[in-house]
């Protein structure tokens, strides 16, 4: 046989146990006793709205993606995003220093060649892991052609 249901209790500053008759009636209490003291005066949003956080398009993946988020961190393809992004950041970093300096010597443009198309190569192992990691193909991306990557640095030398 169950024994009888006891109100829930609770042990104030002053050490005296306070019984309250429900749970909702000392958690009322307690949300009335902060706000007499003041404590929900300076909240962020007062009198707006809360921001939505909710992924509405993420559907069964919303809380893995919210984990993340918490987390500091983001889904795999929109890292391997990041990293694309930033290797055709410095891609154009270079053209742009090709096309501000002087032109280039033989042997400066050699090298310098070499390592547009290592790094064209780098891109497009970027490039591979994103649309292989990506949901949709809405967010993958063409590999980059070596030879146009090429003829724009000449281009950009020339000027």
């Amino acid at each position: 046989m169950e024994s009888p249901r006891r109100p829930p209790n609770r042990v104030n500053e002053a050490g005296e146990r306070q019984v309250a008759p429900t749970w909702e009636s000392l958690v009322d209490r307690q949300i009335r006793e902060a706000m007499d003291e003041g404590k929900f005066d300076d909240l962020p949003f007062q009198g707006r709205p809360l921001p939505r956080e909710d992924d509405v398009f993420a559907g069964e993946w919303a809380m893995a993606f919210k984990m993340l988020r918490n987390a500091g961190a983001a889904p795999p393809w929109i890292e391997a995003d990041k990293e694309t992004r930033s290797l055709l950041a410095r891609l154009d970093a270079v053209l742009a220093r090709a096309a501000a300096g002087p032109p280039p010597s033989s042997f400066a443009r050699r090298r310098d060649r070499a390592a547009l198309e290592a790094l064209v190569a780098e891109i497009n192992a970027a490039i591979a892991r994103l649309n292989a990691e990506a949901p949709t193909d809405r967010q993958h991306r063409r590999p980059l052609a070596a030879a146009e990557a090429l003829v724009r640095y000449d281009a950009a030398c020339r000027r």
